[in-house]
């Protein structure tokens, strides 16, 4: 059920969260559940709807970043990305304080938290009003292609309250930033770019463990229901052809990411764009090649996770 955000919405929503329900909030990079990050049968039913895995952790929405340092170990570094990119696709974990009242399944058991401030302007007012921080994983079931507009996220939750945000700016999820150790490690690219954040707290290191830290770390995930096959300058027969830049290929299931090979458009239409292929009576799905650059890293990140082998 979609909602515009009128001042009645708004409030119905809250109350909503108060009482431990969930509802569907837009956000710049894609629409999230929400639910009240401090109350444990609120979170458990985030896991239940999404049918996420438990180890799966979740992102916590504040408004400010005073709205967090009751729940994390903030440092120095934090700071500084909080100062150069929040509001924004920015997640950052952090050591969590044992006194935090965050909902430990919301970690999945973990000793830190994933944490960000979103920009859009519903999110914040809704964070703002609650005066409580929100877990807000995507709006979609565990593994599927995320939502950007308010009826992708009905498709699969077609009884939950949804505030419509129109088509979310970014379209691809935040840049996750593990801080937990004196060195910083890039645990998911997203909607900023290693370079910008490596631009303001120096060389990000690589991973030296497989624990999942954060979420987007599973190996398949954001999987369409059709199989997709990467770097195809041409698609098969029965394949839908997901392009990106000029092509020549004139096919009847064709989108294109972006004609002009602008990687934020790309990034603004992936989801849309494999959601809507993927209802095409066809085999599969072709992608095109796309630069690993910038927007790029993260765009190829979620196409190779939703090319992997799923799950038995």
């Amino acid at each position: 059920m979609i909602y515009a955000p009128t001042p009645n919405s708004i409030k119905d929503a809250l109350h909503l969260l108060h009482r431990g329900d969930l509802i569907g909030l837009p956000t710049e990079t894609v629409y999230g559940l929400a639910a009240d990050a401090t109350q444990d049968l609120a979170v458990a039913k985030i896991f239940e709807k999404k049918r996420r895995p438990t180890f799966n952790p979740l992102i916590i929405h504040g408004s400010s970043p005073a709205s967090f340092k009751e729940h994390v170990f903030w440092n120095e570094r934090a700071e500084r990305l909080a100062k150069a990119f929040w509001p924004g696709p920015l997640t950052l974990v952090l050591p969590r304080r044992k006194s935090s009242s965050i909902s430990l399944l919301a970690s999945a058991g973990l000793d830190s938290l994933a944490i960000r401030i979103p920009n859009h302007p519903i999110a914040l007012d809704i964070l703002d009003k609650f005066a409580k921080p929100l877990a807000a994983p995507s709006a979609n079931l565990s593994g599927r292609i995320s939502p950007t507009t308010a009826s992708h996220v009905e498709e699969d939750f077609p009884d939950l309250f949804i505030l419509d945000g129109e088509s979310t700016p970014i379209g691809i999820e935040s840049t996750i930033v593990d801080l937990t150790s004196t060195s910083s490690h890039l645990l998911r690219p997203g909607g900023i770019s290693r370079e910008e954040i490596e631009s303001i707290i120096g060389p990000l290191e690589a991973l030296s463990y497989s624990l999942v830290k954060a979420p987007g770390m599973l190996e398949s995930h954001y999987a369409p229901h059709l199989p997709v096959r990467l770097n195809v300058l041409e698609p098969s027969v029965n394949e839908a052809f997901l392009a990106f830049g000029p092509t020549s290929y004139e096919g009847k299931h064709l989108l294109n990411l972006s004609p002009t090979r602008d990687l934020k458009e790309a990034a603004a239409n992936l989801f849309k764009m494999l959601r809507l292929l993927d209802l095409q009576h066809v085999k599969g799905i072709a992608v095109a090649p796309i630069p690993f650059d910038g927007l790029g890293v993260a765009l190829n990140d979620r196409l190779q996770r939703a090319a992997a082998p799923r799950a038995p």
